[in-house]
């Protein structure tokens, strides 16, 4: 390749698509897309160190004349006066977090195996449920639910943000469209081997199945950490910390800058997660690819 002609290798270049002008534009589009999508973001932030008579200023400024963490101090001294000590709240956050997220791994990883490479009676109408189920929210079934978890005695525990929680059917879907391209034969030898399903499940094709568990840890995450427990739990021991700093900043335009700080310290763990996931995610996609 050293005595390579330079002006044949440009001509291969082009032969196989590689176009500087075709990667410039779509570096640049790319560049816009993310422009947009870090905006929120940056918004956020912004609004929270902005001191409370710049919040109301006409058309609003993309940044911060006199900055100042005094929103975030406000922020922790209003739910230190709480009854309440703060860490109770974070662990409370936490541990609702922690617990639903590992459930929908748990029960959607084993649901999901057993829909896509087991044949039972009924299968096919269980996926078409599953598919339907997602088009609705789950206020569609509030009522219900808040009847049942009333007879079960979990209304205002702790339980009664878990439990409903623990089942998803966007993580069973995710899940089982992954597991579905999983090569029958592998499941097919380790039967012969003597497998059974439990451990085929955990053993054999869960291990292949990073890119779509690192997808579900991310949105359970993000939805259980978000999770308001204000209809359900009643008790201040019992609620979350998007609960309190909900209740916070609802005290008037005084705590507007309250509340842009509370959107900030509420964004930053599902980022972090997200960070953490998408690295996996990436490198899993990239290395165990699973081929018949």
């Amino acid at each position: 390749m050293a005595g390579a002609d330079p002006i044949k290798l440009k001509a291969s270049n082009k032969q196989a698509g590689r176009k500087p002008g075709g990667t410039a534009a779509i570096f640049v589009f790319l560049l816009i897309i993310g422009i947009f999508m870090l905006l929120p973001i940056y918004l956020t932030v912004i609004m929270s160190i902005k001191p409370v008579e710049e919040l109301f200023i006409f058309p609003p400024k993309l940044y911060a004349m006199r900055p100042t963490l005094s929103n975030f101090s406000d922020m922790f001294d209003a739910l230190k006066s709480s009854r309440v000590p703060f860490s109770r709240y974070v662990f409370n956050s936490v541990a609702v977090t922690v617990s639903v997220t590992f459930m929908q791994c748990i029960f959607a990883s084993m649901a999901a195996f057993v829909l896509a490479k087991c044949r039972f009676p009924g299968g096919k109408i269980i996926n078409s449920i599953i598919v339907v189920s997602l088009l609705y929210q789950s206020n569609v079934i509030y009522i219900m639910q808040y009847m049942l978890m009333s007879k079960m005695g979990i209304i205002d525990t702790p339980l009664a943000l878990i439990l409903p929680s623990a089942a998803s059917p966007l993580g069973l879907f995710l899940m089982r469209q992954s597991i579905s391209q999983v090569p029958d034969a592998m499941i097919e030898a380790a039967k012969v081997d003597g497998a059974g399903l439990f451990r085929i499940c955990w053993q054999i094709v869960m291990p292949n199945q990073k890119p779509a568990l690192m997808t579900l840890i991310i949105f359970a995450f993000q939805a259980s950490w978000n999770m308001q427990s204000g209809t359900l739990v009643f008790q201040e021991q019992y609620k979350t910390l998007p609960t309190v700093a909900a209740q916070t900043a609802a005290s008037g335009l005084a705590r507007a800058g309250v509340a842009m700080s509370a959107a900030v310290f509420m964004l930053v763990p599902p980022i972090i997660v997200f960070m953490l996931a998408q690295r996996h995610v990436i490198e899993t996609m990239a290395h165990s690819g699973i081929k018949d």
